[in-house]
């Protein structure tokens, strides 16, 4: 069993950028994390990071038939991307949406979430404990789900 998680624009500022919002943590740090919640369950977990929206369709497109979950830190892009919503309709595995922070506690335009509407959960707000817990979702509902 393998999950893809994936980090789009800025994330790979994490620990230098606005780490009174963000916390101390490089996404590496997070990475680290959330590959030892995925061993614990005897999955492998690989990581992609990209300012590049397209390169991150492209790896939802390369996670189909391969990963049996997606969890994913779309950054700001989670409020405009529908080439990315696009894509994650199109997977046919469990899809985690996961942000930091909490988008409903921010801007107005940080409300509304593209990538929602075709993801089976959400995790926000957390910090980076965030990162364990969405993999664990991912694990669990795909265990749910009857592919794990």
């Amino acid at each position: 069993m393998h999950v893809t998680l994936l980090s789009g624009p800025n994330l790979d500022l994490l620990g230098a950028r606005e780490p009174e919002l963000y916390g101390t943590d490089a996404l590496a740090d997070h990475v680290r994390r959330a590959s030892a919640v995925a061993e614990r369950h005897g999955w492998t977990l690989d990581h992609l990071q990209t300012n590049d929206e397209g390169v991150l369709v492209d790896a939802v497109h390369a996670a189909r038939g391969r990963a049996d979950a997606i969890v994913v830190n779309a950054g700001a892009l989670s409020h405009t991307s529908w080439s990315l919503h696009d894509a994650l309709a199109a997977y046919e595995g469990v899809v985690v949406e996961l942000h930091l922070s909490n988008p409903a506690a921010r801007e107005p335009f940080r409300h509304t979430s593209v990538v929602a509407p075709v993801a089976d959960g959400l995790v926000a707000g957390m910090g980076g404990l965030g990162y364990e817990l969405a993999v664990e979702a991912a694990v669990r509902l795909a265990g749910a789900r009857g592919t794990a």
